[in-house]
């Protein structure tokens, strides 16, 4: 089970941003604060979507590399486990007590394969993705080296246009190679399109989902005619969840983004034309910054650049106001257009990331924040976990 952690052992400001019982006030700055109500509002919601229609929830882990919300996802929205993409992630979750861990990726080096065989020993259900053939020697090879068993999920590129083959004789030769290796277990099939999810408009999320649907269902078939079922179908997104969970053919959802949510994902729009964060899903993760000059009267400048976040997806929003704006950024400065003047030096902020994953990747610890207090303190348990 996962390590526990010494808080009085950190000084406030030099080894973490804060410590429980503080008022959130005097967090040191900038650093990642969680609404704990919103973040458990929002993992409840899932779960209890997932169970209603029949569907299995394993959490990306990627998205938050968490193993104290990884374990929230699973007590409070009933996760089967988490998925991540590389080894080192995976051995994180599975040393914190996760017992499901699919790497949703090609694991190919051999030292990480012999990584991925050991992982078993750890306690955890271990799975991983294959695109090629070739690779299904090596995975058998070091399963029956080390006495272990890995499942392996048959990857389709179902319009993500990276990994995975994209026609249906190519999935039934990889499974029944699969099938017939020692040392491995055919699983399933791994068809996220991810692609589509930050599309806008809910109209053409749909429409590229229906072409994956479609897709999956005839590798599916195809694999039950040969006399391979699937346990695992997955796939879907904080963007797509709904497509898959009412598709028939997909069983498991692979949801991250929708625990925190960000600029990017909030921009895009339900079945009705309004925008996720403002009713499906809440800001529960942010930036909070504080002002750290005012010398210009028109603008303010903030402690949180381009080191405490990615702007790939674009500039984070300030939460909760319309007055000032966040403009640009440097390494370690924020400019906030401060039009009226309103803002004063040590003033927080709280911004919403345009990407909350590579963003948290950047990050020690999480600040758990209720009713103006802090809560609690989570180390990011996987950062820098990227081999």
């Amino acid at each position: 089970m996962k390590d526990t952690i010494n808080l009085d052992a950190y000084e406030v400001g030099y080894d973490i941003p804060a410590l429980p019982g503080m008022d959130e006030a005097d967090i040191q700055t900038p650093c990642l604060v969680l609404d704990l109500d919103a973040l458990e509002r929002n993992i409840k919601k899932m779960g209890d979507w997932a169970r209603d229609h029949g569907m299995r929830h394993r959490v990306h882990g990627k998205m938050h590399k968490s193993v104290d919300v990884a374990l929230l996802q699973e007590s409070l929205g009933g996760a089967c486990g988490v998925c991540c993409q590389k080894v080192s992630e995976a051995e994180v979750f599975a040393r914190g007590g996760i017992k499901d861990v699919l790497v949703s990726n090609q694991v190919r080096d051999p030292a990480k394969i012999d990584r991925l065989a050991r992982m078993p020993k750890l306690g955890a259900r271990t799975i991983c993705c294959v695109d090629d053939l070739t690779n299904v020697a090596d995975l058998s090879a070091a399963a029956q080296k080390h006495g272990t068993q890995i499942e392996c999920l048959v990857e389709i590129d179902c319009g993500a246009g990276r990994c995975g083959v994209t026609t249906t004789p190519a999935v039934v030769e990889i499974a029944k190679a699969i099938d017939a290796a020692p040392g491995l277990k055919f699983a399933g099939i791994q068809a996220y399109q991810g692609a589509m999810q930050h599309m806008d408009k809910y109209e053409d999320r749909k429409a590229k989902i229906d072409l994956a649907v479609a897709q999956v269902k005839d590798a599916v078939d195809t694999l039950k005619a040969e006399g391979l079922e699937c346990d695992i179908v997955g796939g879907g997104g904080t963007g797509s969840y709904y497509f898959e969970g009412n598709s028939g053919v997909y069983n498991e959802l692979q949801c991250g983004s929708y625990a925190f949510m960000d600029a990017d994902y909030g921009r895009i729009l339900d079945k009705d034309g309004k925008r996720i964060d403002q009713g499906e899903w809440e800001n529960a993760l942010f930036i909070l910054t504080s002002v750290m000059s005012h010398a210009k009267a028109d603008k303010a400048i903030v402690d949180a650049g381009l080191k405490a976040q990615s702007v790939d997806s674009g500039l984070p929003v300030i939460f909760g106001r319309t007055d000032v704006q966040y403009v640009k950024c440097s390494d370690e400065h924020g400019v906030v257009a401060d039009p009226d003047g309103v803002l004063k030096v040590n003033d927080k902020l709280r911004l919403v990331p345009g990407h909350c994953d590579p963003t948290c990747n950047v990050h020690d610890w999480y600040v758990g924040v209720r009713n103006g207090k802090v809560e609690t303190v989570w180390p990011v348990s996987a950062r820098g976990r990227a081999y």
